[in-house]
């Protein structure tokens, strides 16, 4: 049983799916000790996947939409931080080029020419420009200057959001919440999709998002770029010698991290709202983003997926009431399950030391 064990924690995959049942076992004790029955949270995460409703017998697509939409922002901000943890670095400023993003794309909703297609697209695009250069000046501050991302990041998130508010509250028409409507032209809605899940909040992002999972799964394991990048993230002084432009690597990765946070923050502005939002706080895509990609070992496939989970329990929010499970129980979870991984290097610790001390027998 031993030796089982030790096969499982040596796989990063396995790990994550042991933390995450143990966040779920945890949960289900937690909901029991309160008193209310843990059937309904599980009734609550299937009808989200599947859009059925075990307490009546009813489907709807909706919700499986809905999760699906829910997924796009925490895919994109997990991506963020998982392309800089690749090369070494820790991007907390996920939600910051997340916000900038979005800034961007209501600017463009409402001041670009209302083309069909080519608006949305250059909305999307300049988003994700922006996200790239929020995120650069973290990577060239720490290549130039040893500046420490951690604090640079979080700095930039607040001067994001506030810059946010600012530029957003100048917009002719615009109040403490709002702004004025959007154009149609600028909808990531399609007309297929929302037919097809009843009308849910589901749009073009999901395709874009399918994109994105492959363009870091290329450039990361396939590219000369991606080699380098992940050298430089395993040993600077190494990859320095070996001729590898570390300093470019920490730019490029950093630029590329923001690049996902500001199209994931485009698309949430274009495909979840009809108007611009004047944000009084974070969102939290960025932060959560984080626990996605540590929970996704920072790889195209696990983040993506990890990002549906995360999607999940966000989507099951209102069904968990419906159900009598404090919604507040989602946030648990996805606590327990990023305590859980911290705990991954503790666990190998502990099992290669049994096993030094056996061998010594």
């Amino acid at each position: 049983m031993n030796e089982r064990m030790k096969k499982c924690l040596s796989s990063d995959g396995a790990m994550s799916l042991f933390v995450i049942i143990l966040g779920f076992l945890f949960a289900t004790i937690l909901i029991a000790l309160v008193g209310r029955n843990p059937i309904g949270m599980y009734k609550s995460l299937f009808q989200s996947m599947t859009g059925l409703n075990l307490n009546n017998g009813k489907w709807n697509p909706r919700y499986i939409g809905e999760w699906l939409n829910y997924s796009v922002p925490f895919i994109f901000c997990g991506f963020a931080m998982a392309f800089a943890a690749r090369v070494g670095l820790f991007n907390v400023g996920g939600e910051g080029q997340y916000i900038v993003g979005m800034t961007i794309a209501q600017f463009g909703a409402l001041y670009f020419a209302q083309i069909p297609v080519v608006q949305p697209a250059l909305a999307l695009l300049l988003a994700t420009l922006g996200g790239a250069a929020w995120g650069g000046v973290v990577g060239w501050l720490k290549a130039r200057f040893e500046v420490s991302e951690v604090v640079s990041t979080i700095m930039l998130n607040y001067i994001a959001l506030y810059l946010s508010r600012i530029v957003t509250l100048a917009i002719p028409g615009a109040n403490t919440f709002k702004t004025p409507n959007f154009p149609a032209s600028v909808s990531l809605k399609i007309g297929f999709l929302s037919k097809l899940f009843n009308n849910s909040s589901l749009n073009a992002g999901i395709f874009l998002c399918a994109i994105g999972i492959l363009v870091y799964h290329i450039v990361m394991e396939k590219t000369k770029m991606g080699f380098a990048m992940r050298a430089t993230g395993f040993n600077k002084d190494a990859a320095r010698a070996a001729g590898i432009p570390v300093v470019a690597s920490v730019v490029a990765s950093m630029a590329i991290s923001g690049a996902f946070a500001g199209i994931g923050g485009g698309i949430i502005a274009l495909g979840s709202f009809r108007y611009g939002r004047v944000i009084t706080g974070m969102d939290n895509y960025g932060f959560t983003g984080m626990a996605v990609a540590l929970v996704g070992n920072c790889t195209a496939l696990g983040t993506a997926l990890a990002g549906l989970l995360f999607g999940l329990l966000q989507a099951s929010l209102s069904l968990m009431q419906t159900n009598n499970i404090p919604k507040e129980i989602t946030f648990i979870i996805q606590g327990l399950v990023v305590v859980f991984i911290a705990f991954k290097t503790g666990f190998r610790m502990f099992f290669a030391w049994r096993s030094k001390k056996g061998g010594k027998r």
